[in-house]
């Protein structure tokens, strides 16, 4: 039997390649891609890579699918999802284009404010902050501040924050994102944003505040990201589950 590894880049091949005909016109938006059969001989796999690969794609925002019938085109831009937490430079590389960081700020500071309230940290303690802004295609795209407790924070101080994904460095070096809360809002660009993102001051930008936890339920990062929102939609994939919850 094949491992995972090699099924899981069979279905990633077949998404990117599928993609990028989205993304370059070849299958048009509200057009039908080939049938499943159609893509497992061509792509000389079976229909698990396929139906991964194509499930992967409805969550972008790209294709709708549809029982018994190919799936469609519906959009030829790639959106950021919520339902699994992909990092920002893991997300570009996916949909073929180029991360980049330019870090504006990182400094250990007293608590305070928003993040203080979400870490449930004292303004007594400390946290680490960063202030980065994030491209696509050299284009700037999202300005991010972060906020980690002084224990996970201090580990960015050995790691060049423009060299890639903070999350991903973190994850080498052992903290566990097992839990993610969002919120989603739209505010208008303070002096910071604008410059950062070369845009007018109190232009909208979706706002994306996220509170990461530990497998035992601990917070240890609060981020306040800002999107551009010609550059950047979000996409939330809900599901029916056994037992719904109620959101207060």
């Amino acid at each position: 039997m094949p491992s995972s590894g090699p099924r899981a880049a069979r279905h990633r091949h077949v998404a990117a390649r599928i993609r990028q005909r989205i993304m370059d016109g070849t299958y048009g938006v509200g057009t039908s891609l080939p049938s499943e059969s159609a893509l497992c001989t061509e792509f000389d796999v079976s229909r698990g890579p396929v139906r991964q690969a194509l499930a992967t794609l409805r969550t972008e925002g790209l294709i709708v699918l549809s029982q018994g019938r190919p799936a469609t085109v519906r959009s030829r831009d790639v959106a950021q999802t919520l339902d699994t937490f992909t990092p920002f430079s893991q997300w570009a590389q996916r949909t073929g284009r180029t991360p980049g960081s330019r870090t504006i700020e990182i400094a250990r500071r007293r608590a305070s404010g928003a993040a203080a309230d979400a870490l449930g940290l004292s303004p007594d303690d400390h946290v680490v902050q960063i202030l980065r802004v994030r491209f696509l295609d050299d284009e700037p795209t999202m300005i991010e501040r972060s906020t980690y407790i002084d224990e996970v924070g201090s580990l960015l101080f050995g790691f060049d924050t423009d060299s890639g994904s903070m999350t991903d460095y973190l994850t080498s070096r052992g903290v566990k994102f097992d839990a993610m809360e969002h919120v989603l809002d739209a505010v208008a660009a303070d002096a910071t944003d604008a410059d950062a993102l070369a845009i007018a001051q109190g232009a909208p930008l979706l706002r994306e505040r996220r509170t990461s936890r530990t497998d035992a339920g601990e917070p240890f990062e609060y981020a306040d990201d800002r999107y551009r929102p010609d550059l950047v939609t979000f996409s939330i994939v809900n599901s029916r589950t056994a037992e719904p919850r109620t959101l207060a």
